[in-house]
């Protein structure tokens, strides 16, 4: 009887104990901190936010870290944070980068990452699979998602949030929302990203799996407030990077070099049109031109961005142009020579056979046949698309 006793008061002290950690972590996860600089409706929006505390709380932490992270951003005069966060009724700046695979996109989009309080929309079509999407049936919905995206609603957004469930790689790359999500375990919640993809004001997003002819939608609605870049690279140089990557053989939108060039040929024409109709919100730019300039590139694309050359993205170049680190997917790597790895990898067969299915795109991208001894910018000439 004493032994039963005993066990029954040492199974109601466990079950108090495990109750009291329970609720001490759910108020010491994430501290109360103190609200910095002046947006005071955002403080009170967020204080009348119909959400748990414990989201509540990591929401105003990122309020504060971005208040830290941006202070000394030079935005342009009598403006601030508040005037760009959707949460404060502002309007962000919307960086949008749109290629297809092994281009120099992760490059990019790393460099633009380096602005304080950028959030960054990873491929955010990762969920299509290996498919280029260039019309119907695919673009409607395609073009939905990113719209819904730009506006930080992720209501409708199901399926890219099951399929980031068990590819994190959707998220990781936007490292401030990663920071405070994996933490707290709330990666997926709808209702959890459409408050905090709000507090931003610079959203940036690179797009692998849209031509650029449907990218007209985004341009043309206003609200968006979206400026496009079309970042293209010489076939031979996209096409050598794709042979070591194990998701792209035997996937014909890859790994054809007819279909890629079809693309750079239907992009070309696009971008003739967009050019013209959006000079203010569209521009193309080459990958080789970046990766040989990458200061000069890097600050004449931050200008058409409408973004500063922050201390943090002259560090970025600093660190990441001058040598080789790391796999296939890093983005250390020796500039200068990064876009002519195909030169030495490809065998001469290889490279004739995608001259030759690619004559239109690269005499209109300004990329010249490979001839035995030449310099690696003898491959490059202008190119023009007004």
């Amino acid at each position: 009887m004493i032994k039963r006793v005993n066990l029954i008061g040492f199974a109601c002290i466990t079950v108090f104990c495990v109750l009291l950690i329970f609720s001490y972590n759910q108020k010491a996860i994430i501290p109360n901190v103190p609200l910095y600089g002046e947006q005071h409706v955002v403080e009170d929006y967020l204080y009348n936010l119909s959400t748990t505390p414990f989201i509540r709380e990591v929401l105003y932490r990122q309020k504060f870290a971005l208040d830290q992270e941006a202070r000394d951003y030079a935005f342009p005069h009598g403006e601030s944070l508040k005037d760009y966060a959707m949460v404060s009724g502002g309007k962000p700046l919307r960086s949008i980068i749109l290629t297809t695979w092994r281009s120099g996109s992760t490059f990019l989009g790393d460099i633009l990452n380096a602005v304080p309080a950028t959030y960054y929309h990873y491929e955010p079509l990762l969920d299509y699979g290996i498919v280029q999407i260039r019309g119907a049936p695919l673009a409607e919905t395609a073009l939905t998602a990113l719209k819904n995206l730009l506006n930080c609603d992720y209501d409708e957004m199901q399926a890219y949030l099951e399929y980031g469930k068990t590819h994190t790689y959707l998220f990781t790359h936007n490292t401030r929302l990663w920071n405070r999500c994996e933490p707290s375990h709330l990666c997926w919640d709808a209702s959890f990203l459409n408050e905090f993809c709000k507090l931003f004001p610079f959203q940036m997003m690179k797009i692998v799996r849209l031509r650029l002819k449907l990218a007209e939608e985004l341009l043309r609605d206003e609200s968006l407030n979206v400026k496009v870049v079309l970042l293209v690279r010489d076939p031979r140089g996209t096409l050598q990077s794709r042979k070591h990557r194990d998701w792209c053989p035997g996937n014909a939108d890859c790994d054809k070099p007819d279909l890629l060039c079809a693309d750079m040929v239907s992009d070309y024409n696009a971008a003739v049109q967009l050019a013209e109709k959006y000079p203010n919100t569209f521009k193309a730019v080459r990958y080789e031109d970046l990766s040989l300039n990458p200061r000069t590139m890097t600050k004449d694309i931050f200008d058409f961005y409408g973004l500063k050359f922050h201390a943090n993205v002259n560090d970025f170049l600093e660190s990441h142009t001058k040598s080789n680190i790391g796999g296939v997917s890093s983005t250390f790597r020796d500039s200068r020579s990064a876009p002519f790895h195909w030169r030495s990898d490809l065998n001469a067969s290889e490279v004739q056979y995608i001259e030759e299915s690619c004559e239109k795109a690269m005499r209109l991208w300004g990329y010249v046949k490979h001839k035995p001894y030449a310099r690696d910018t003898d491959t490059l000439t202008s190119f023009s698309i007004v």
